[in-house]
C-alpha cells in the first residue's frame, strides 16, 4: 500500500457545455490531527456541498483540507444578445406601459439589455464544476503520495542510522561495564580503608558486600535492554512504513518509544562514547517526529 503525506496542492477546471462559463477547482491540504474540510463555494453551487464532503472524506482520513470552486462567465457572454421572442414581449409590454402611461418613455438600449441578462435562465453548473473536484481531489490525493514516499524514504534512512548508532553502543557495553564496576570497587575498597579500623565486620562479608554492590552497580548502567527495545521499534516502524496504508498515528506512538529509550540511554550512560551515540539518536529521532507529523 502507499504511504501518504497530509500536504499536498492540486487544481482543475471544466467548461460547461450548456453555457458559456467555466469551473475552477482548488484544493490545498496541510497536517492536522483528525480530517478537517472547509468548503469555500459560490452560492449557485452550495448544492453541491454534500456530495463534495462525501468524496472528501471518502478519501482521506487526516489532514486539514480546504476545497475552493470559483465560476466565471464567458467573456462573449457579457452582453447578450436578445432573441425574437423576448424582443415581442418587450414590445407588448412597452406598449401596455404606454397605453395607460401615455407620458412613459421608451426603453433604452442598456434597460433592454439588462433585462435580458435578468431573464435568461441560470447557467447549470453543477455536473462541471462535480467533474472538477472529482479530478482535482484525485489529483491532491496523488500529490499526498507523491510526497508520502518522499517522507518514507526520509525516515527509512533515518532507521538506518538509528541501527548503525546501535551497532556502534553494543560492543562497548561489556567494556563500560567492566570499566565502570572496576571503578566502582576500587572506591569501594579506598572507603573501606579508612573505615577499616573502627568496624567489627569481618573483612570476607565486606569483600561479598562490595562485589554484590558491585553487581548492582553494573546492573543498573547496564543498557542492553534498551537497545534491544530500541532495535524492536525500528523494525516495526520499517514494518510499517513498507506496508503503508493509514500509519501516522502509530508512527508517533512508536517514536515516542524510542525517545524514551534514547533518553534512557543517555541517563544510564556512564562513559562519554555512549552519552555521544545517545546524543546522536536524540538529534535523528527528533527529525523523524518531525516527518512522522505530516503522515496521513
Amino acid at each position: 500500500m502507499t504511504v501518504y503525506s497530509m500536504t499536498g496542492y492540486a487544481n482543475a477546471a471544466a467548461e460547461s457545455t450548456a453555457a458559456p462559463a467555466s469551473v475552477t477547482v482548488e484544493a490545498r491540504s496541510v497536517n492536522g490531527r483528525f480530517l478537517d474540510v472547509a468548503l469555500r463555494l459560490p452560492d449557485e453551487l452550495r448544492g453541491l456541498e454534500p456530495a463534495l464532503r462525501e468524496l472528501l472524506t471518502a478519501g482521506f482520513k487526516r489532514g486539514k483540507i480546504e476545497l475552493r470552486v470559483a465560476t466565471a462567465a464567458a467573456a462573449d457572454n457579457a452582453l447578450p444578445l436578445p432573441s425574437a421572442e423576448q424582443f415581442n414581449r418587450l414590445v407588448h409590454v412597452q406598449g401596455a406601459v404606454q397605453g395607460w402611461l401615455p407620458g412613459a418613455r421608451e426603453l433604452s438600449v442598456n434597460e433592454v439589455l439588462q433585462w435580458c441578462r435578468n431573464t435568461a435562465p441560470a447557467e447549470k453548473l453543477d455536473e462541471p464544476a462535480l467533474d472538477a473536484a472529482k479530478r482535482c481531489i484525485k489529483a491532491l490525493r496523488e500529490a499526498r503520495a507523491r510526497e508520502g514516499k518522499r517522507l518514507a524514504d526520509s525516515l527509512l534512512d533515518r532507521v538506518k542510522l538509528l541501527r548503525s548508532l546501535a551497532e556502534q553502543a553494543a560492543p562497548l557495553l561489556p567494556q563500560v561495564v567492566q570499566r565502570q564496576q572496576a571503578r566502582f570497587l576500587e572506591r569501594w575498597n579506598e572507603a573501606l580503608a579508612q573505615v577499616k579500623a573502627g568496624t567489627t565486620v569481618p573483612e570476607q562479608a565486606l569483600h561479598e558486600r562490595a562485589l554484590g554492590e558491585a553487581a548492582s552497580y553494573a546492573i543498573r548502567i547496564d543498557v542492553a535492554e534498551e537497545l534491544t527495545r530500541l532495535a524492536s521499534h525500528l523494525d516495526e516502524i520499517e514494518r510499517l512504513l513498507k506496508a503503508g496504508g493509514e500509519l501516522g498515528k502509530r508512527l508517533e506512538f512508536l517514536i515516542q518509544e524510542l525517545q524514551r529509550e534514547a533518553n534512557t540511554l543517555g541517563s544510564k550512560s556512564a562513559a562519554l562514547e555512549l552519552t555521544n551515540l545517545s546524543v546522536e539518536m536524540k538529534v535523528a529521532i527528533e527529525q523523524m517526529r518531525e516527518q512522522v507529523q505530516n503522515l496521513e
